[in-house]
């Protein structure tokens, strides 16, 4: 059994990518393969096989080899709900909120959920893809360290380092991460990929032989641009539209500071009759004929800053001149009369009134409500299917009228009487085919296209492997697997 971990020079270096590549590229070849990040934070996350929470980068992950995504993927989740605090989620389940000094001391507890993740995916499994965080030459972050070099160190595993030469100073990352590394941590470095190349490779090789005669470590391989490349985003929002002509129906998300799931709009960014806007701090919000209300992570600070921003009277007036206008999640709840949090899950204690718009009311509870679930939307009794991931549970007169009629039996969200707006605690709404067309023709798009959201991703994972057989150094990768060059296996 092996493990081979990728760490990265920065953020958004290519982690993510370049595990999610190797996956498909393992699976390929037979291997009975599964994704791993040690501690994750994001905002992004999914509801699990068994009935826990993850990060959105290892479900995609898992994904990529074949898997139903579990919580042993992804052992350690801190979602951030201040500047200075996050709820932190072990083995899928939330155990509290906590500061970065109460964290750091809680991290003995979290290196064993890590360890025994770790052991049981490499007892399931012949090899195991350890994504990093960060980047391991944070040296504030080195001590009890469980995210890089410190379970890379413990488990024994070795590591190749990725770097993102589209930024900039691509051979400084790297001579830098590896000046700033302890002497054992160093000789775990099996190899550099650089990510994000554009241009000659030629040009770019006495560079590469330069690294190579430096550092004593071998290049494994370059990985071009690929521009119109597709992953769910493990964090930052991705804004990137291609251009887009003929009838497009403008869609605008507030960007609020805990936005949460924002992978909701993905769908929406790639349809090529949807024009998306993310409307940032400080923006006024443009004419638009589908607001959407995005989750949150701290719901009622969140409906503070919207109120301080003005975009409560932007969002009437776009009711009043005929927009539709959706929430999700958390969006949902601030669409109700009031939202309670007694118990301070998301900050301190107390009550603050919602938007007022559905006659609703949400109290949040110790118990976060997890579930995969399918149904049908009140539209067209289109098919739907997503995932929750809430703490709120709401009621009131409004929810006599559901948006989402679930298989269980039970029903979600709420429509108002005029059709004008709705909300739902569903993710992922906009992910299956049938929905999508239903709710841009709700929306006003006529004649709406059906996009097939999860045949797009399934192509782009694809992709990714074929980028891993024609631009890495094959060879070296199967020995750093532990791969014989002749061996197959049954999936």
């Amino acid at each position: 059994m092996t493990t081979l971990m990728v760490q990265g020079t920065t953020s958004d270096a290519g982690k993510s990518t370049l595990v999610t590549a190797l996956g498909r590229w393992a699976r390929r070849q037979g291997v009975q393969v599964a994704p791993f990040k040690p501690q994750n934070m994001a905002l992004n996350s999914a509801v699990t096989a068994d009935g826990g929470e993850i990060g959105r980068a290892q479900a995609v992950q898992a994904l990529a080899c074949g898997l139903a995504p579990h919580t042993d993927m992804n052992p350690v989740l801190l979602k951030p709900n201040s500047d200075v605090g996050a709820q932190v989620i072990v083995h899928g389940r939330a155990v509290g909120n906590m500061d970065a000094c109460a964290y750091h001391h809680y991290k003995r507890v979290a290196r064993a959920a890590v360890l025994a993740s770790h052991r049981r995916l490499r007892e399931a499994y012949r090899l195991v893809l350890v994504e990093g965080a960060g980047s391991p030459a944070e040296i504030n972050l080195r001590e009890h360290d469980i995210a890089n070099m410190g379970f890379a160190e413990t488990v024994d595993c070795p590591v190749i380092l990725i770097a993102d030469i589209d930024r900039g100073g691509v051979f400084a990352h790297l001579v830098g991460t590896l000046a700033l590394l302890s002497e054992s941590e160093r000789a775990r470095v099996a190899g550099f990929v650089i990510n994000r190349f554009r241009g000659d490779l030629a040009l770019l090789q006495p560079g590469l032989d330069w690294l190579e005669a430096y550092t004593g470590k071998p290049v494994l391989g370059v990985l071009p641009y690929l521009h119109d490349l597709h992953l769910e985003a493990e964090d930052a929002i991705d804004a990137r539209q291609a251009a887009k002509a003929g009838e497009l129906l403008r869609v605008v998300v507030p960007v609020l500071p805990r936005i949460s799931n924002h992978t909701d709009f993905d769908p929406l960014r790639l349809h090529p009759q949807v024009d998306l806007r993310f409307v940032g701090p400080g923006e006024p919000i443009p004419p638009a004929e589908l607001m959407v209300l995005p989750g949150s992570k701290s719901v009622r600070a969140d409906l503070e800053r919207l109120r301080a921003a003005g975009w409560d009277e932007a969002i009437r007036r776009h009711l009043r001149y005929g927009g539709r206008l959706l929430g999700i999640c958390g969006g949902f709840q601030m669409l109700g009369r009031s939202i309670d949090d007694p118990l301070g899950l998301e900050g301190p204690p107390g009550r603050c009134d919602g938007l007022g718009l559905l006659d609703f009311s949400t109290e949040l509870q110790a118990e976060k409500q997890l579930r995969n679930v399918a149904g049908a939307l009140w539209l067209e009794g289109a098919p739907v299917s997503g995932y929750e991931i809430h703490a709120g549970v709401s009621r009131g007169p409004a929810l006599d009228r559901p948006a989402v009629t679930l298989a269980d039996g039970r029903t979600d969200g709420a429509l108002s009487v005029d059709g004008q707006l709705c909300g739902t605690y569903l993710h992922g709404l906009f992910q299956n085919p049938a929905a999508c067309t239903a709710l841009l023709r709700w929306a006003g798009l006529r004649q709406a296209e059906t996009a097939d959201y999860a045949a797009l991703r399934e192509r782009d994972i694809e992709r990714l492997a074929d980028l891993v057989e024609a631009h890495l150094d094959t060879a070296r990768l199967r020995a750093l697997c532990g791969l014989d060059a002749r061996e197959e296996e049954t999936p």
